[in-house]
């Protein structure tokens, strides 16, 4: 296996992408002209999400080289090597949905991650579009599957693999397919559960992390089942549809938090700690000590 022979998984996907985003905004437009509320498409969130998955094509052809040359360093350096038997993808295909769980978890949990991660929560709007909002800002991401490559999985079947996980996330992305059978709903991450996901309703935050299986979140303690209707963004949401501010604006919050005045523990809070975090606010200055009564004279 080279990297010239990675198969390429997405581009031929693209027109499956766009027939089925403008299927489900002509089937969102007959709920509505059916009174049914709805709240679907809007043409600016769809084009801002188009762009955010367009610029991702772009510069992920360096993150993905750079990526490929990571795993390919630790292939090289591990004295292991697994194959490429059909066990080996079994293997693979729970390995890299493991790594996976444990990448988006930590995009979550720590905002020095989720300056990147936030771009794909940004709509208000949960359909196939928003599956395509993708970050511009993503070049260390690919450590969480550095164990894959010293484990003696081949970097080309990791990238493969990889592809496989995303194409899958694709169709989760939607309001049109309720609940699937419960044993499905049990084991796969489906677009109930991603639902959950994409919510910013109290309950829902930081639950369903999964990729492709919803077992990790299960074990780990973060699975949350659909309940309440979800309502869909951030809990501050940033109402635009420019790419850019939609790409940066939290890098640009982490900056002007982390220059207050304060400790620094308090700054290196702001930056790697959980987004929600804020410092405990510093005790007041105790009042001076009163002197001691002197005897008169």
């Amino acid at each position: 296996m080279d990297a010239a022979r990675i198969p390429d998984l997405i581009t031929p996907a693209i027109p499956v992408f766009i027939i089925t985003v403008i299927a489900e905004a002509l089937w969102v437009k007959k709920l509505r002209d059916e009174g049914r509320p709805v709240k679907g498409h809007t043409w600016k969130d769809t084009l801002a999400s188009l762009s955010m998955g367009l610029g991702n094509v772009a510069v992920n052809l360096v993150w993905k080289g750079i990526a490929f040359a990571g795993y390919l360093a630790l292939y090289e350096w591990t004295p292991l090597r697994l194959g490429s038997s059909v066990w080996a993808w079994v293997l693979l295909f729970f390995a890299e949905d493991l790594c996976y769980y444990w990448f988006h978890r930590v995009h979550h949990e720590s905002r020095f991650f989720w300056a990147s991660h936030v771009v794909h929560h940004s709509s208000e709007h949960y359909n196939l579009s928003t599956a395509l909002r993708q970050t511009w800002t993503n070049p260390t991401g690919w450590v969480f599957w550095a164990p894959l490559a010293l484990l003696g999985f081949h970097p080309v079947m990791i990238v493969v693999q990889q592809s496989v996980s995303l194409l899958y996330q694709y169709w989760i992305h939607t309001e049109a397919i309720g609940r699937l059978p419960r044993p499905l709903e049990w084991v796969l991450n489906t677009p109930s559960h991603h639902r959950v996901h994409h919510a910013s309703n109290p309950r829902y935050l930081d639950k369903n992390y999964a990729g492709i299986l919803i077992i990790w979140d299960r074990l780990f303690g973060t699975f949350e089942p659909e309940g309440e209707k979800p309502i869909y963004g951030l809990t501050k949401n940033i109402h635009t549809y420019n790419p850019v501010r939609i790409a940066f604006h939290e890098f640009v919050a982490i900056a002007r938090d982390a220059v207050r005045p304060g400790p620094l523990r308090h700054r290196l809070g702001y930056v790697f700690r959980n987004p929600a975090w804020k410092p405990e606010p510093l005790p007041p200055p105790e009042p001076p000590a009163a002197e001691p009564a002197r005897p008169s004279a």
